[in-house]
């Protein structure tokens, strides 16, 4: 399970529920995700530990994920407040990791 890209095209988003809707497609979160950016925050966390089920793509310890973004800067006019808190709760998910002394574990990619 080595670094890994999964697509997210932004343009299917247009509320948070939608936001909800098109992470846990493409990433495979569990049947009881929870559909709020804490639970986001779980699944995000535990990319490189499969045992914890939260996701179906994952990655090796030590290795990252990276979002890659499609219509970033046409999500960001539509939805400015989710969009900030994406950006937020990406970066939350490597610092809660980093503060538990494991390596960072995703990364946004976008062309704006």
């Amino acid at each position: 399970m080595p670094n890994a890209i999964v697509e997210v095209d932004l343009e299917l988003i247009s509320d948070e529920p939608g936001f909800h809707t098109a992470f846990a497609a493409a990433l495979g979160f569990p049947g009881y995700y929870g559909a709020n950016m804490n639970a986001w925050i779980d699944c995000m966390t535990c990319l490189d530990d499969p045992s914890a089920e939260m996701t179906s793509v994952h990655v090796s310890e030590g290795n990252v994920l990276a979002l890659q973004l499609k219509n970033v800067t046409s999500f960001k006019s539509r939805c400015p407040e989710l969009y900030a808190a994406m950006l937020d709760c990406a970066a939350f998910v490597n610092w809660r990791r980093i503060e538990k002394g494991l390596e960072p574990v995703l990364c946004l990619s976008y062309y704006a």
